[in-house]
């Protein structure tokens, strides 16, 4: 399903039906904006189609079985009015066996705009079999027609990363941040400087608390400094207190915060309105609603709050 807006938030369309594949689960839709490049202005999604009764613990392994977890490709011409019809890239993005599961964001994609790489495609990715999950990068260099897996981000501390996102620093490189599983509390991050083929060791970052739920993450440069942007429930035991917090120093730290919502408060996705403003959209009360808000990115936010 999808819902657009052109005032940016303030109000928006009817809801819009993308695919439906009666008896299969549609699930971790991640969508790119294209600004450059042979289909700039297209909007890609991405996602992945599930068997009747069928999880991430449950699926096989490979690309073709009853059983398996496929990932879908469409793309939209005209600011999301109308859809493609799907195509399977799970041969493109998801390893042979031993992964079962593959799952995309969920999220946003990014382009890159910086370096060596500028113009690429990049969908962040998690891999299973369930419990010994995988972050990596899938990555295209015309504009979605043809994708590349690159290597999972290395683990050598406690738990494992999962949903993730990522976004481009100045330099060109890449920021991950991924949700934690058996990791402490914390997110874990990791960073790129090829573009997403390789990654650094994933590490927990002690500022970014996590009770084990999907994060968004943007890049932005607005207040005349390039700022990166992590939002998520600002409590290691529950979801709840949703925060949005700051970096200046492309992810080293991130001692600034800003509050979203006090209460329930679970997925979340972050994205630049331009200027200082930007939007979340966030689930709320148990998931049983999704808000949008906006928040204006001042030139100094209040210092993150510790969360043991």
């Amino acid at each position: 399903m999808v819902r657009s807006s052109d005032d940016a938030g303030a109000t928006w369309g009817a809801m819009r039906t993308v695919l439906d594949e009666p008896g299969r689960s549609l699930n971790n839709p991640c969508a790119v904006n294209l600004t450059s490049g042979p289909h700039a202005g297209r909007i890609l999604l991405m996602f992945q189609s599930y068997p009747t009764g069928k999880g991430e613990g449950s699926v096989a392994t490979g690309f073709d079985g009853p059983d398996t977890c496929r990932t879908l490709l469409m793309h939209s011409d005209d600011r999301g009015e109308t859809w493609s019809t799907p195509r399977d890239v799970s041969r493109q993005v998801k390893r042979p066996a031993p992964v079962t599961s593959v799952a995309t964001g969920p999220g946003i994609g990014i382009q890159l705009v910086n370096g060596n790489h500028a113009g690429r495609v990049v969908m962040p990715f998690n891999e299973g079999p369930a419990g010994k999950w995988r972050v990596y990068a899938a990555v295209s260099d015309d504009g979605g027609d043809e994708w590349k897996l690159g290597e999972p981000a290395p683990e050598d501390s406690a738990g494992h990363g999962n949903e993730v996102q990522m976004a481009e620093r100045p330099d060109g490189s890449l920021l991950l941040v991924a949700r934690q599983f058996g990791g402490g509390g914390r997110r874990k991050s990791a960073v790129s400087t090829d573009g997403g083929a390789s990654w650094s060791t994933l590490q927990a970052v002690p500022d970014l608390v996590d009770p084990s739920c999907m994060g968004g993450l943007i890049a932005t440069s607005s207040v005349g400094a390039p700022r990166l942007v992590c939002t998520g429930p600002a409590s290691a035991k529950d979801r709840t207190n949703g925060q949005a917090w700051i970096s200046t120093d492309g992810g080293a730290t991130w001692p600034l915060a800003l509050p979203i919502y006090p209460g329930s408060f679970a997925y979340s996705v972050p994205v630049a309105l331009g200027g200082s403003r930007i939007g979340i959209l966030f689930e709320r009360d148990s998931t049983s609603k999704i808000s949008f808000i906006t928040l204006e990115l001042p030139s100094n936010a209040a210092p993150a709050p510790k969360t043991p």
